[in-house]
């Protein structure tokens, strides 16, 4: 029992942090040499929560050199996990959480097993439904660009409490839009981490992007947070 309590604290604690957050770096690049100098223009920019895509070459290493130099400053998981053994690899470099970009039963249950936190992809109600009952506290709406806000306001009738992070086609154009709709936090990628950018050594593309976006969220939450007090 006292196992399974200090499991739930774990990754309980790792939810909180995202929760409060709410902005979480998915980091794709072209070299596990690329990664070090992405977190550190993150930091600077005021993101300090990175998920390292398994599409990284050498992402398992990479994660780890990452963890090591930034750990104890950010919050860092592993994204595009699409098995088990991914999953408990991830985990063992010094992933907190474990991100997919769909409804994988077996990465859910790694994640639990190791103390980390699930965050798979959904698309459906069924993939929604299917996460929820595997234990997932929390689910990526993938495509958001496709899925759109009110996919999230649509989902809070037959799952009330569902905590979504939208991924996939965030910007500074709509997330107002996802905010206003009720997601708990958000996934952002290439409108982050321009690749282009990052190929010709331009890591301060990426502290401005950031400061952008957290500016940008910080004036939303605020905004809403009065309207719902004049409510």
């Amino acid at each position: 029992m006292k196992g399974v309590r200090r499991l739930l604290r774990t990754y309980s604690a790792v939810l909180d942090v995202i929760l409060e957050r709410k902005l979480v770096a998915v980091v794709r690049c072209d070299s596990p040499e690329e990664l070090s100098p992405i977190a550190h223009a993150l930091l600077e920019g005021g993101i300090n929560t990175v998920e390292v895509t398994m599409t990284v070459p050498g992402a398992i290493g990479g994660l780890r050199r990452v963890t090591a130099e930034v750990g104890d400053r950010a919050l860092i998981g592993a994204g595009t996990v699409l098995d088990r053994r991914s999953a408990e690899q991830a985990i063992k470099a010094g992933a907190s959480f474990v991100v997919s970009p769909c409804c994988i039963p077996e990465v859910i249950q790694a994640a639990i097993d190791n103390g980390a936190l699930a965050i798979p992809g959904c698309f459906t109600p069924t993939e929604v439904f299917t996460a929820v009952r595997l234990g997932a506290p929390m689910v990526k709406l993938f495509p958001a660009s496709v899925l759109g806000p009110q996919f999230i306001r649509e989902m809070a009738g037959p799952f009330p409490g569902l905590r979504t992070i939208p991924t996939g086609g965030i910007t500074l154009e709509n997330i107002g839009e996802f905010v206003a709709a009720g997601a708990a936090a958000f996934g952002l990628g290439s409108r982050l981490i321009d690749k282009a950018a990052i190929s010709v050594g331009d890591y301060q593309s990426v502290t401005r992007n950031a400061l952008m976006f957290r500016e940008a969220l910080g004036l939303l939450v605020s905004d809403l947070e009065q309207a719902m007090l004049d409510e």
